[in-house]
């Protein structure tokens, strides 16, 4: 088998035959799947044969439960008798149930009952399209959707997604300021503007699946194929999309196949009666450090559930592509928990799921059948070879894997270095490390980072001088120090850490303190699961300062193309606490010395001629000091060792941006 990514890392030619495998494994299931001429886009039809769906004479509801003995549909429609609505046992654990015209209403709660060893068992349907909670009882039931009695009307369909990802990491009920859960509504109205105002092209959107736990930040999914109705109706969901794609923004979803909530009222869990219906069997199947459910990635009929939900999102929802969820979770039998992934034995050996590593190839192929332009990203910090190489060239599929080290990197430099230590060899390393032909989004944080119990980068950096310093008419050094630190940290991280970018709501301005989502542990408090945008609006404050810098950097990397350009390093200095690189006609400029400006610095380039500085961390717009003359030209010369560059003053704890004009 000849396989083209031995060529892209010929580090991998002794696991030669675990990739081999890799493919044999994918060709059989893919075959199993879809037969020898099949597409998966046919296969992944689930949701529209399962659930609840019209017909012309009215209604038919099905549900797959080998393990269950009977089952009965019961509701609102029927006054919640257990027992008066059997379903039919068709063949291969397939139950159905015929409904009149008139039967079912929009709004109307239901519930699937299923009979397991003469238990009685209440469910939830699996294919449920919308699942609410009871406000009395508090007991969660699936609701007949609106969206089954007519089409929404999309006006999106010469939309492309982004080829760059610029991602603005978002969550739907925390996107608000006020003390509550905020709504779709409210979010297509009030954050789809700043979004496209700032720049970034694309939203991630968090906790869209429905999950029982609002602080489980949607990664407890409990109903697949629903959006969470905490937020407003599936049809306010696809208005914000429609409104998303207007506005030319890519939409991704953080999709949850790595586990499900081990509920059994709400979830998957147990759903037949069964252990082992959707999950493994005994502690397999059980995700310790998560208390969750685990995937049986070698079941056909989960390969089908899952594929399934992925086009379902697709087709129904119009999302552009997926952020894979806890993806180092799946490649590994010890969910990747201690391990250093220090050598690349540690990812071809018995400890490696490789039905895993099938589903996630067939998942890709999935959605770039379906959408050829789709964008897939994966959450996995071990650094599996191949995971953004193509499948036919022995690759897992995705279009970029998440940058997961460097927000460790920037939390341990801030929090256990001091700024003369910093080593600039290390940073120019760690934030170019990638492998070979894989792409990335590069980050200097996510959601993770801002979670109570730890701090945002400016919070880290600041600390409690944030609630007394941030006035613009207010004299701290240490607030200086976090605004030129959070400004540079940013700039170096988007134009070399990956080949895309990624900011979670509110960091771009440098927002206070954590998120902790209300729960008995602070009275159910709202106080810290809000984005107080007040902030960077205050005009007195300088919040705003550190939002016109992120806004101005991401109009530099989309009009430059900076992100997907490879920077070529041109000095580095660690007494200086220097570092030069370049990216074709485009010079960066970092001096990280906290005390020292530098006179007549010499900036190599790549390329003769006239340069000017086109962004500076310094500028008084941004909170700096105004110390970078914008309006210079820099006429290039040449050294007698044959370096071409030009001199520039360069100032203490800030960075330029030079363009050849």
């Amino acid at each position: 088998m000849d396989l083209k990514i031995l060529k892209i890392d010929p580090y991998l030619e002794p696991h030669k035959a675990d990739l081999e495998l890799r493919m044999e494994q994918y060709q059989i299931k893919r075959k199993e799947l879809a037969g020898e001429q099949g597409s998966l886009t046919d296969f992944a039809n689930g949701y529209e044969y399962f659930g609840f769906h019209r017909t012309k004479n009215g209604w038919v509801y099905r549900e797959w439960a080998p393990g269950a003995e009977q089952m009965f549909l019961t509701g609102d429609f029927n006054g919640w008798d257990l027992y008066s609505c059997p379903m039919e046992r068709l063949e291969n654990g397939v139950f159905e149930r015929i409904l009149g015209r008139d039967s079912l209403q929009a709004g109307q709660k239901v519930q699937a009952i299923v009979i397991h060893n003469g238990e009685t068992l209440r469910r939830i349907p699996t294919y449920a399209t919308r699942v609410v909670q009871d406000p009395h009882t508090h007991l969660w039931c699936a609701e007949i959707d609106d969206t089954l009695f007519g089409d929404f009307p999309w006006t999106d369909a010469e939309f492309k997604p982004a080829a760059t990802p610029y991602i603005y990491e978002c969550h739907i009920g925390m996107a608000q300021e006020d003390y509550r859960i905020g709504t779709y509504k409210e979010f297509a109205e009030k954050i789809l503007p700043r979004i496209k105002k700032l720049g970034y092209n694309t939203i991630q959107i968090m906790a869209i699946m429905e999950h029982p736990y609002y602080g489980s930040f949607g990664y407890q999914v409990s109903n697949f194929f629903a959006a969470s109705s905490r937020y407003g109706s599936s049809r306010d969901l696809k208005e914000l999309i429609n409104t998303a794609h207007k506005k030319g923004i890519t939409v991704l979803l953080d999709v949850v196949h790595s586990h499900a909530v081990k509920n059994t009222n709400e979830g998957l869990n147990r759903f037949d009666g069964t252990e082992y219906q959707f999950f493994h069997a005994g502690p397999r199947g059980y995700h310790s450090a998560w208390d969750t459910k685990l995937f049986n990635y070698g079941k056909n009929e989960v390969l089908h559930f899952l594929l399934s939900n992925l086009k379902y999102w697709m087709e129904v929802f119009h999302f552009d592509g997926f952020r894979f969820d806890g993806v180092t979770s799946m490649l590994y039998h010890d969910h990747g928990l201690g391990s250093a992934f220090c050598n690349y034995d540690m990812y071809f050996s018995l400890n490696t799921d490789i039905e895993a590593v099938t589903y996630l190839q067939l998942a890709n192929e999935l959605i770039h059948e379906i959408n050829p332009q789709a964008i897939t990203v994966a959450e996995d910090m071990s650094g599996m070879p191949g995971m953004c190489i193509a499948i036919p060239d022995g690759g897992i599929g995705f279009d970029y894997r998440l940058s997961m080290g460097l927000p460790d990197l920037w939390i341990k430099l801030i929090k256990e270095y001091k700024d003369e230590d910093w080593d600039m060899y290390q940073l120019w390393y760690e934030l170019n490390s990638r492998r070979p032909a894989e792409k990335n989004i590069g980050y200097a944080e996510s959601h993770d980072q801002a979670l109570v119990g730890d701090k945002t980068i400016m919070f880290r950096l600041c600390d409690a001088e944030m609630y007394t310093g941030m006035s613009k008419d207010s004299q701290s050094a240490v607030i200086d120090r976090g605004m030129a630190l959070h400004k540079m940290i940013r700039l170096i991280t988007a134009t070399l850490a990956g080949e895309g970018y990624l900011n979670f709501m509110g960091n771009e301005f440098g927002h206070p303190e954590w998120i902790d989502f209300p729960r008995e542990g602070n009275g159910w408090s709202y106080h810290y699961c809000r984005r107080q945008w007040s902030l960077a609006e205050n005009e007195a404050l300088r919040y705003g300062q550190l939002l016109a810098f992120d806004k101005a950097m991401i109009q530099l990397l989309k009009k430059g193309r900076l992100a997907e350009k490879k920077a070529n390093s041109q000095w580095i200095h660690n007494t200086d606490k220097v570092l030069l690189y370049t990216k074709g006609r485009t010079a960066f400029a970092f001096n990280f010395n906290p005390t020292r400006s530098f006179e007549g610095y010499f900036i190599p380039v790549e390329q003769t001629g006239t340069y000017e500085a086109v962004l500076s961390t310094d500028e008084t717009e941004f909170g700096g000091f105004g110390r970078v003359d914008l309006s210079y030209r820099y006429q290039t010369t040449k050294l007698d060792d044959g370096r071409v560059g030009f001199y520039c003053y360069l100032p203490a704890r800030t960075a330029i941006v030079f363009k050849k004009k």
